[in-house]
């Protein structure tokens, strides 16, 4: 079977679809931070770019260097160049991956924490926002669910596929349980919390989702307005409240943060 340029351009694609912003938690791919592909033979060029060009170094980097693993982990690729572009630190950026100097090879004294610290700081806030999401459709579609009960549901329990896979690949991530029975409201270590606390914990959950929903809407618009047309390059796949339609009022859901149809 002939391998084509075309077949490899689509695995490219699909090896970064799997390369996520760490704050915004969505694929590089979905929110056109993919500005150019080329595949020449076994070698691969990519070029990045970001809503702004003071957007995080560290954020900036991690998306770069995970798209060249990605890339690289590819096995026809003999050369994989990864290059930022318009961001304030592209140069030190883009020598240190041509280099493989790693993250505080790269930023040197200035690299606060480590790569796999701040990885972990966002699968965090990630799997905060999807165990949210999924509370969140279940109790848009149950209406004789309480808030005191929130605290006993367990994966079984969520309805929506999109939301509970979403939740699930997230706990995977950090090594939560993901058995059926297990409890859907925990902590960063997978521990259900206390009845009194699960209010609390809930809206501080929710909090954290409308902070990422909204943080992804604003830099798609960013985006658009300093690249004027990468909105064609933009796909928006909820795994929310939006992906179920879900309306109406419910105590529990005082604030919703929607997105404008492009």
């Amino acid at each position: 079977m002939t391998i084509t340029v075309v077949d490899r351009h689509r695995e490219c694609l699909d090896a970064l679809s799997v390369v996520l912003d760490p704050e915004l938690d969505e694929p590089i791919t979905d929110l056109g931070f993919v500005r150019s592909l080329d595949v020449e033979g076994a070698t691969v060029t990519v070029h990045l770019r970001l809503p702004t060009s003071f957007c995080s170094p560290n954020f900036a980097y991690l998306m770069a260097s995970d798209s060249k693993d990605a890339l690289t982990d590819l096995f026809w690729t003999e050369r994989v160049v990864v290059e930022l572009d318009d961001h304030h630190d592209s140069d030190l950026i883009n020598a240190g991956l041509a280099a493989d100097a790693g993250y505080r090879g790269t930023f040197r004294h200035e690299a606060e924490q480590d790569l796999d610290e701040l990885r972990l700081t966002f699968r965090r806030k990630a799997h905060t926002a999807a165990m949210e999401r999924a509370l969140t459709t279940l109790l848009r579609a149950d209406d004789t669910l309480r808030e005191s009960e929130i605290g006993d549901v367990t994966l079984a329990d969520l309805r929506d596929e999109r939301t509970t896979t979403a939740l699930l690949r997230r706990r995977v991530a950090l090594g939560i349980s993901t058995d059926p029975g297990a409890v859907v409201l925990v902590d960063d270590h997978g521990n259900p919390y206390p009845r009194e606390e699960v209010p609390l914990r809930l809206r501080r959950a929710r909090s954290t989702r409308i902070s990422i929903d909204g943080n992804a809407h604003f830099c798609r618009g960013l985006l658009a307005t300093r690249y004027p047309g990468s909105e064609q390059d933009q796909t928006f796949r909820p795994e929310g409240a939006e992906a179920s339609d879900l309306r109406g009022d419910h105590p529990l859901l005082p604030l919703f943060v929607t997105r404008e149809n492009s």
